[in-house]
């Protein structure tokens, strides 16, 4: 038999999917699984996107312009002109969802001997773009103590070397649902102009910031044109994850010069879903200040039942839909695979991502898991009812811990 390459063997493996051979087995012998293991929301998506994607008259369905359809280019344009960013076209570049935004980003600025700077725990795909992109992901490790705000600006500067090409974070963070405010963007862009080093921001969940906290987009940062690149999606916002596109804003047209390159080999984003997320575009704003209540709906069943378990850290988070939670337990693989095969309650069990996929860092996060809120209060509940039920009798539970609830 033909050898696999060296590379696929030491592939990093998602912590989100992983498990889902176990899911499947779960529902095969009849439970019903609460999916909190990923951020594919239960809100329904905009009818009227969906309906302009029946609705065109397409007799060829042909490749898309590597950059994306023009008219879909033009519409974000105008909706972030109308935001007050300075962009122009050339600006804007269509892609495969967020995930291939980010890798075509990492391909066009990072070489093998470069790294990258990446506050942890992180989204997790992170580590496998940069593995695919041959770069070194040099994480800088945030804590629960905090709710896992940002490093200082010292430990940032620190853990610039010769080799350091990036700063990558994801604002609002998944993970954790840290929210990074203007002085601590500002602070970085000012970092990273020191060190003419790059500034990529993920703001996937740039709608969902709650409480006080306002949004700060990197983009709004002045005299960064060359050094900032942000990465989008429609994923999140509209509920509709199966859509698959993302777009990069960037104002440096060397770095977009050289995006188009690789993004010509894949030949297009999928013209149907340019589509439909050009139709988002009209969506009408209540539509996002109805999703925002009910993740803050959501957000509060979640923090108060997990707040009410006994010997759990967790914190109340300020943006995206997810908490990343600590439990009295020592691997939290083991405890997400025994959710699926060996537990049941009422005939239910949930589905959980371990903590120690988000981190670069060898041997961090054993204790945590990431919880997404995307779904129904309900649903929420009766997943709750099975972690708290599922943590009385998990036969590798620790013993209790310095209890911590911390409001950020």
């Amino acid at each position: 038999m033909p050898k696999l390459s060296k590379r696929s063997g030491m592939a990093y493996e998602s912590p989100i999917r992983k498990l889902a051979p176990s899911a499947n087995l779960a529902e095969a012998q009849g439970k019903k699984v609460f999916y909190l293991n990923i951020g594919q929301p239960d809100i329904l998506t905009p009818a009227s996107a969906i309906q302009a994607v029946r609705d065109a008259d397409i007799p060829i369905l042909k490749y898309a312009p590597a950059k994306g359809i023009t008219s879909f280019r033009k519409k974000l344009l105008k909706q972030y002109r109308d935001r007050g960013f300075q962009l122009d076209l050339e600006d804007i570049f269509i892609t495969n969802g967020a995930s291939e935004a980010l890798q075509l980003l990492m391909m066009a600025c990072l070489d093998s001997v470069d790294n990258i700077l990446v506050p942890e725990p992180m989204y997790a795909n992170y580590i496998g773009f940069s593995e695919m992109a041959n770069a070194t992901i040099k994480p800088l490790t945030c804590h629960i103590e905090n709710g896992f705000d940002l490093p200082s600006i010292e430990a940032f500067d620190a853990a610039v070397d010769e080799h350091t090409k990036a700063i990558l974070i994801c604002n609002p963070n998944n993970p954790t649902g840290a929210v990074y405010t203007k002085e601590k963007l500002t602070e970085l862009g000012h970092l990273c102009k020191k060190h003419d080093i790059f500034l990529f921001v993920d703001e996937v969940y740039s709608a969902f910031c709650y409480d006080d906290e306002t949004f700060f987009s990197a983009l709004q940062l002045e005299g960064l044109e060359d050094h900032v690149a942000v990465i989008d999606s429609v994923s999140k916002r509209f509920s509709a994850c199966g859509a698959r596109i993302g777009y990069i804003l960037c104002q440096n047209p060397k770095v977009m010069e050289a995006i188009n390159k690789y993004a010509q080999f894949r030949l297009s984003a999928p013209t149907m879903g340019q589509i439909f997320a050009e139709a988002l575009i009209d969506v009408k704003d209540q539509y996002l200040v109805d999703v925002k209540d009910e993740y803050i709906k959501r957000r509060a069943v979640l923090y108060s039942r997990l707040s009410a378990m006994e010997d759990i850290v967790c914190y109340q988070p300020s943006g995206a839909f997810y908490v990343f939670a600590q439990l009295p337990i020592e691997n939290a693989d083991h405890f997400c695979q025994w959710l699926l095969e060996d537990f049941e309650y009422k005939g239910m069990t949930i589905m959980l991502a371990p903590g120690s996929g988000f981190y670069a860092s060898s041997g961090v996060g054993q204790d945590q898991v990431r919880i997404a809120y995307v779904l129904n209060e309900q649903d929420l509940e009766q997943a709750m009812d099975c972690l708290e039920a599922a943590l009385k009798v998990y036969p590798y539970r620790t013993k209790a811990r310095t209890r911590e609830i911390i409001e950020v």
